[in-house]
């Protein structure tokens, strides 16, 4: 176990470049085009408690909550502009049943994962970076960085209950703007779907 200097500067730089891709990768998760301005937040206010962190084994979790709480920050900020989504058209709209009523591939077995299959990583990025933060955080937290629902709430410093109404309704919506992202896109053309 190695104990982190107070001041030293080079200590902080070899560890954030150490951990520089996950953070980048959770930030573009996070915030999609603004994920090098949440990197360079979170390095800054990294680099200003480095005296806080006392095992380099802790580093990468540690700048990981930094991030967390700078995007926290930034949606807090962002919230007195919130995107009014309408909550009756998603929580009605279940895309397991759309596909089946809409049968995109008809001789399909599969016809779920078909669906599933003609989008690659960037186009679930694209449609994550189209969700509110209010949502896309959560989501982001729990399924694609494995945080348990009640670490998300202390991260983000909201109830339990809310957070579990806010993935609740993120999936919702996701789930709604992969049809409408495939449908805009002409992703059910390519298979010979009019």
């Amino acid at each position: 176990m190695q104990v982190v200097g107070r001041d030293d500067a080079s200590s902080f730089q070899d560890i954030a470049r150490d951990h520089l891709p996950r953070l980048y990768a959770l930030a573009r998760r996070l915030s999609g085009a603004d994920a090098e301005d949440l990197v360079q937040e979170c390095l800054m206010r990294g680099y200003r408690a480095f005296a806080s962190l006392h095992k380099t084994e802790a580093a990468g979790a540690w700048l990981s909550a930094i991030l967390v709480n700078c995007h926290r920050d930034q949606v807090r900020k962002d919230a007195r502009s919130v995107r009014e989504v309408s909550l009756e058209e998603i929580d009605d709209f279940s895309l397991y049943r759309h596909i089946a009523e809409e049968d995109p591939f008809p001789y399909s077995d599969s016809l779920h994962a078909d669906f599933l299959g003609l989008f690659d990583a960037e186009d679930v990025h694209r449609v994550l970076d189209a969700l509110p933060a209010l949502y896309r955080t959560p989501l982001v937290l729990r399924y694609m960085e494995g945080y348990s629902t009640k670490e998300i709430a202390r991260m983000l410093s909201a109830p339990l209950g809310t957070v579990l109404a806010r993935l609740h309704r993120g999936r919702k919506l996701f789930e709604k703007t992969l049809w409408d992202y495939a449908e805009g896109n002409g992703l059910l053309e390519k298979e010979g779907v009019p």
